[in-house]
C-alpha cells in the first residue's frame, strides 16, 4: 500500500481498469493453451499448444456467414483444419463465446443459447486444454485424468494417436464421416468406421451403401492395403479385445505431421508434411482402381487389376450371368459347377488374395491352420477359412460360412486363402494323366479343324465362279488383321507370353441389328477413321459402335493398338472397350454408350453448355485427372495417350467423366520415362511444344494436354482457333495474361453463372498455367496435380510462361496452300505441321 500511495495518479487509473476488464470481462489471461471457469474464447481469440503445433478458435470457411469452433495447424501456410466442434450447428455470426459450463465445455451464440456442448463430466475444477497432439481435454485443473476429449468424436481427419473404432464397454464408436463440401463441415455422406462383427475390418461407406472394404488385418497390415508397412518413422496398429476394437497409428518423430482424412467425393487419403516444400505429400489413396470397389465381381469373383477383364471366377466355378460377364459387367458373381458333398469336399488353395468380406466370419486366435482346416472340413456351411494373423509364420483362424465377397488377387503380399470345392473339382493326382492326353488329342483336333477352316474361307475369299480374283495389298493385311490382333495380343509389351486376351467378338449380323443396320438415325458422329453409332443389343445393353472407314490403312494400326491396349485398362474413369467385330473388311469397337457423349458437344455448345455448373465442371476436371494418373502410374503399364482433347472424353448419365480413344497411345515399360518419333500425331491446340517440334512425347506431353483441356473447361473456348479481340494471342496466352494481371476471374465462362467459389476456380486455372508450362521439367506430374485439385492447404509454386501455339494465320492467304497446313509458334520458333485429324 505504501507503494501505491508513492505511485503517480496516471499509474495508478490504469491497474484500477486492467483490474475491471479481468474481474468483469474474463478472457485468456493466464494460458495461451487453456482456459479455466473464469474465462471464455471469442472470435480473434485462440488457444495455441504448448509446442506451438495446433490452434483453437472461431473460423468461417470462405467468408460463408456460417461460424464454427475448429482446430487447425498454427505452422501450415494454407489453413488445414482436423477437427470442428458444432460442424452440423453453425453460428449465424462471429459473436460466439466458447467457456466452461456446467462442468462442460460449451459455445454460446449471440443471444447466449448453447448451441454445441461436450458431455457433462464430474469435474470439481475443470479446464479445458489443446494438447499438442490436437487433442482438445476438460480435465481437473492441475490433474492429469482426462474427463472428456476431442479425440473421442473425430470428423474427417484421424491423427496420430487417434483411435478409430468402438470402445466394446461403453458401446462407443469413433468413425470419420466427410465434410459435405470442401467449404462446408457439416457431416457429407461418407463415413469410415470399423465394423466389429465378425472378424473386424474398416468401410468407406456412402450413406449405408458400401464402397470399400480394408480387408480384415492380418498381423503386418490390412489384407485390401498390401502396400501398407510400417515406416521408420511410423507404425500402425490394429487392436481387437473385450473391451475394445480400434485402429490407429503414431509417428515416433514428434516432428513430422500427418493424417488420414476422408474428403467431400469419398477419397481416403493419408499425408505427411513436407517442410522443405512447404506442402501436404499424399503417400496413400483409396479407392485406387477398379477392383477396389466393394463387391466389383460379386459373390464368388475374384478381381484382377492386372488382368483383363479384371472379373475372374476361380476353378470350380462359372458367370452366374454369362451373357453380362461377356460384357465385362461382373456384379453377379459366380456359382459353384457342382455341388458340395460336405465330407467329400477339399479344399482350393489360392495365393496372394486379399481376404473376403469378414462381416459375417467366425475366429478365434489361439486356433492353428490346422486347427482352422478341420474345423471347417466338420462344418458344411463352411465356405472357406485362412490364418487371421501371418506373421511369424501364421496363427489364429477365421472362417466363412456364407457367399464369398469382394475378393481380390494380388501381383504380391496378399495372403493364403483356402475355399471350398467339390472333390471332383480340385482333381486328384490319378486323373491327370488322362486329363493330359485327353486335352492333347482334344487340342490337336481343333488345331486341325481351325487350319482346315482358314484354308477353306481363303478359298472363298480368293476364288469365285472357278476364276482367282487379284487383291491389293490392303485387303491382304486386313484379311491377317484378327489373327495378328489375337497374336499380339497373347504377349505383353516386352515380348513375353502371356495369358491370352479375353475380348468378346461380336459377329457382323449382330452389331448391324443393334444398329438399325448402321442408319443415319443411330449416327452419333463422325471421325477421321470412320464413324461411331448408337446401337441396343438384344438383351438391352446399350452400346457404342466405332466403326473404321473401309479405306483407312492408318485407322487399321489404330485398331490394332486400341484392341491390344484398351482391353487391359480398367478404371472408371476409362471408357469400357465390351469387344470388337472383324468380319471380311468390317473392323468395328464397341464400347459402353455414354448417355451425353463428348465433352466438347456440351462445353463449346452454346445451348447446352450451362449444364455444366461449376461444380459438374470441377468433377469433370478431377476425373480425368485421375484416369490419366492411372495410365501414367497406376496401371499394370505406363500408358502416355498422346491425343488428349475434348472430344476425347466422354460424359456418362451423371456427366462423370471417361478418357477414350487409345488409337495413338503408346506403352512405355521398366524406367522408360520418354520416348522420339519421326510420326507426329495428335490434335493441333493440344500438343505440346517438345512434342510437337521434337517428337518427343513423355507423361509430361499428356500433363501438357490436360492442362489446355483444364483451361477449356474453366473457360468454355477452345485454344485452337481462339483469339481474344485485338490480339494474337491464344486461350493459353489469354489465359496467361489475365492471370498476371490479376484478372483470373474474367476468363471463367459465363455459363457457369456467377455462383461458384472463386478461390477454386483460381486455383483450377493455376494448375492449368503449371500444367502447360514450356519447359517440360517443371510441369507437375499427375499425382501432384490431384494433390493440388483436392486440397485446399497444398501450397503450389507460381506458374511460368506457358508453351504458346499461337496458329498466326496471316491476313493474305495463298489460296494455293492446303487447308490443313498451320503454323505453330511455339514460343517465337516456328515449325510447319499438318492436322493429324
Amino acid at each position: 500500500m505504501k507503494n501505491m500511495r508513492n505511485m503517480p495518479r496516471r499509474h495508478c487509473y490504469t491497474i484500477f481498469v486492467f483490474l475491471t476488464l479481468i474481474i468483469f470481462f474474463p478472457t485468456i489471461a493466464t494460458s495461451a493453451d487453456s482456459i479455466t471457469p473464469t474465462q471464455s474464447l471469442t472470435n480473434g481469440q485462440t488457444l495455441v499448444s504448448e509446442g506451438g503445433v495446433f490452434e483453437l478458435g472461431l473460423f468461417s470457411p470462405d467468408n460463408s456467414g456460417k461460424w464454427y469452433v475448429g482446430i487447425w495447424y498454427k505452422n501450415v501456410p494454407d489453413t488445414t483444419y482436423v477437427w470442428v466442434a458444432n460442424r452440423d450447428t453453425p453460428l449465424a455470426n462471429s459473436s460466439g463465446t466458447l467457456k466452461i459450463y456446467n462442468q462442460s465445455i460449451a459455445l454460446f451464440d449471440q443471444g447466449g443459447t448453447i448451441v454445441w456442448s461436450s458431455n457433462q463430466t464430474k469435474a470439481v475444477n475443470p479446464a479445458a486444454q489443446l494438447l499438442d497432439s490436437g487433442n482438445f481435454v476438460l480435465r481437473e485443473d492441475n490433474g492429469s485424468e482426462i474427463l472428456w476429449q476431442s479425440f473421442d468424436y473425430p470428423t474427417d481427419t484421424l491423427l496420430p494417436g487417434m483411435k478409430l473404432g468402438w470402445d466394446l464397454e461403453k458401446v462407443f464408436e469413433r468413425n470419420l464421416t466427410s465434410w459435405k463440401g470442401k467449404d462446408d463441415p457439416s457431416s457429407g455422406d461418407y463415413t469410415f468406421k470399423v465394423d466389429f462383427n465378425g472378424y473386424p475390418e474398416i468401410f468407406l461407406l456412402n450413406k449405408q451403401k458400401k464402397m470399400y472394404r480394408s480387408g480384415p488385418w492380418n498381423g503386418l497390415r490390412f489384407s485390401g492395403v498390401p502396400e501398407m508397412a510400417p515406416l521408420s518413422n511410423m507404425n500402425f496398429e490394429f487392436v481387437i479385445d473385450q473391451d475394445e476394437v480400434y485402429y490407429s497409428f503414431n509417428v515416433t518423430d514428434k516432428k513430422l505431421l500427418s493424417r488420414l482424412t476422408v474428403d467431400s467425393s469419398g477419397r481416403l487419403q493419408r499425408f505427411t508434411w513436407v517442410e522443405e516444400n512447404q506442402e501436404w505429400n499424399p503417400f496413400w489413396y483409396a479407392p485406387k482402381d477398379q477392383c477396389d470397389d466393394y463387391q466389383e465381381c460379386g459373390p464368388y469373383g475374384i478381381c484382377d487389376a492386372n488382368d483383363s477383364p479384371v472379373c475372374n471366377c476361380m476353378k470350380g466355378f462359372q458367370p452366374k450371368n454369362p451373357q453380362a460377364w461377356s460384357l465385362r459387367l461382373g456384379s453377379d458373381g459366380c456359382v459353384r459347377k457342382t455341388e458340395l458333398q460336405c465330407l467329400k469336399d477339399k479344399f482350393l488353395h489360392l495365393k496372394n488374395m486379399k481376404s473376403p468380406d469378414t462381416s459375417t466370419s467366425f475366429f478365434d486366435m489361439k486356433m492353428t491352420l490346422k486347427d482352422c482346416e478341420e474345423l471347417c472340413s466338420r462344418n458344411c456351411s463352411c465356405t472357406a477359412y485362412a490364418n487371421a494373423n501371418v506373421s511369424n509364420g501364421g496363427s489364429g483362424c477365421v472362417i466363412w460360412t456364407g457367399d464369398l465377397l469382394d475378393m481380390r488377387k494380388y501381383a504380391e503380399d496378399g495372403q493364403d486363402l483356402y475355399v471350398r470345392l467339390a472333390a471332383s473339382d480340385i482333381g486328384d493326382g490319378r486323373s491327370a494323366i488322362p486329363l493330359i492326353i485327353g486335352f492333347t488329342v482334344g487340342g490337336v483336333i481343333l488345331v486341325l479343324g481351325v487350319v482346315a477352316f482358314f484354308l477353306w474361307k481363303r478359298k472363298l475369299l480368293f476364288t469365285g465362279k472357278g476364276k482367282t480374283q487379284q487383291r491389293g495389298p490392303l485387303e491382304r493385311s486386313q484379311d491377317l488383321l484378327l489373327n495378328e490382333v489375337v497374336i499380339s495380343s497373347k504377349r505383353d509389351y516386352s515380348g513375353e507370353k502371356t495369358d491370352e486376351l479375353e475380348l468378346p467378338l461380336f459377329d457382323f449380323d449382330t452389331i448391324a441389328t443393334a444398329t438399325d443396320n448402321f442408319s443415319e438415325e443411330s449416327k452419333l458422329g463422325q471421325g477421321g477413321f470412320g464413324s461411331v453409332y448408337m446401337g441396343r443389343l438384344v438383351e438391352g445393353q446399350e452400346i457404342a459402335v466405332k466403326r473404321l472407314s473401309r479405306n483407312s490403312g492408318q485407322g487399321i494400326e489404330e485398331f490394332k493398338n486400341e484392341v491390344k491396349l484398351i482391353a487391359r485398362l480398367q478404371h472408371r474413369n476409362l471408357v469400357r472397350l465390351l469387344g470388337c467385330c472383324i468380319d471380311m473388311d468390317e473392323k468395328m469397337l464397341i464400347y459402353e454408350y455414354m448417355e451425353h457423349r463428348s465433352l466438347d458437344s456440351i462445353l463449346f455448345n452454346k445451348a447446352k453448355s450451362n449444364l455444366l455448373n461449376w461444380q459438374r465442371r470441377f468433377n469433370i476436371i478431377s476425373g480425368i485427372a485421375r484416369g490419366l494418373l492411372y495410365l501414367h502410374q497406376d496401371s499394370r503399364f505406363r500408358i502416355i495417350h498422346r491425343d488428349l482433347k475434348a472430344s476425347n472424353i466422354l460424359l456418362d448419365k451423371d456427366l462423370n467423366p471417361k478418357i477414350s480413344d487409345f488409337g495413338m497411345a503408346r506403352i512405355f515399360g521398366g524406367d522408360q520415362t520418354e520416348a522420339n518419333t519421326k510420326r507426329v500425331v495428335g490434335t493441333y491446340g493440344y500438343m505440346s511444344p517438345e512434342y510437337a517440334m521434337d517428337g518427343l512425347f513423355s507423361v509430361k506431353s499428356d500433363v501438357f494436354s490436360f492442362g489446355v483441356l483444364l483451361l477449356e473447361i474453366v473457360s468454355g473456348k477452345k485454344n485452337r482457333g481462339f483469339y481474344h479481340s485485338n490480339s494474337e494471342l491464344n486461350l493459353l496466352g489469354h489465359v496467361w495474361r489475365m492471370w498476371k494481371e490479376g484478372k483470373g476471374l474474367e476468363v471463367v465462362d459465363p455459363a457457369v453463372g456467377d455462383s461458384y467459389p472463386a478461390h477454386e476456380v483460381l486455383r483450377c486455372m493455376q494448375v492449368g498455367l503449371l500444367c502447360v508450362q514450356e519447359n517440360a521439367e517443371e510441369r507437375p506430374k499427375m499425382s501432384a496435380v490431384l494433390l493440388m485439385l483436392g486440397s485446399e492447404t497444398a501450397t503450389m509454386p507460381q506458374p511460368k510462361i506457358p508453351g504458346f501455339c499461337l496458329g498466326r494465320n496471316p491476313p493474305e492467304t495463298d489460296s494455293s496452300s492446303s487447308k490443313h497446313d498451320e503454323s505453330c509458334t511455339v514460343n517465337q520458333v516456328t515449325v510447319t505441321m499438318l492436322d493429324a485429324r
